[in-house]
């Protein structure tokens, strides 16, 4: 039996393109993964890895995420007991974080230390939300970063920002008007706040890696 990636269908995310990404990544890695779109907790506790992904207000997604029933407690049994690998992508990255900012305090899944905040670039000009292609910057070594081109760019769409306790939980950044957090992990879980399946051959290269990743 082939080795299964759930990606949750939450009713928040762009699951056509990160189904479509992550079927080619599975297929050029040659990785025998099936790739599944599922909103049953049932099937997410026997995949072998997790995808996350979100577009939307912090609290809807919460909200849409909680309302299936034990995805939530799965999810923590799965990813944080058994240690099966995990990657939030955009607002499913934010969604691992303890509290949201936005409109309102909003409580997240709590994996990693931090908050949720507005996005608010120093220069002025910048337009919010931060839309478009910027160049990454890695942080901390990490198997998910193997292989990327020098000056990688990656494609961002986002208001809010993660922003943690810990700088050991921060992966890589990008600069828009100031540091930006735009990947972190630790252990078996990992997110970014850009979009891996819009980023071309980078994104292709990083979940390729997720794909392969041992933690």
């Amino acid at each position: 039996m082939r080795p299964v990636v759930a990606l949750i269908d939450y009713g928040s995310g762009n699951l056509r393109s990160a189904e479509k990404a992550l079927t080619r990544a599975a297929s050029e890695t040659a990785s025998g993964h099936d790739i599944v779109v599922t909103s049953d907790a049932s099937v997410v506790a026997k995949a072998e890895r997790i995808v996350l992904p979100g577009v939307g207000a912090f609290a809807d997604c919460m909200a849409g995420l909680a309302a299936l029933p034990g995805m939530i407690a799965t999810l923590n049994d799965r990813v944080l007991k058994h240690g099966a690998p995990f990657l939030g992508i955009c607002v499913g990255m934010q969604l691992m974080a303890r509290v949201s900012r936005e409109f309102g305090d909003h409580l997240g899944l709590g994996w990693i230390d931090a908050e949720v905040v507005k996005l608010t670039p120093a220069d002025l000009a910048l337009k919010i939300p931060q839309m478009g292609w910027n160049e990454l910057t890695v942080t901390r070594a990490h198997p998910l970063f193997s292989g990327l081109p020098a000056a990688a760019h990656v494609y961002f769409l986002h208001s809010y920002v993660m922003r943690p306790v810990h700088k050991s939980d921060v992966l890589a950044t990008t600069d828009y008007g100031g540091e930006v957090t735009a990947a972190v992990g630790r252990d078996n879980f990992a997110g970014m706040q850009f979009h891996p399946e819009k980023s071309q051959a980078v994104g292709l290269t990083l979940l390729g890696n997720f794909l392969n990743w041992r933690p």
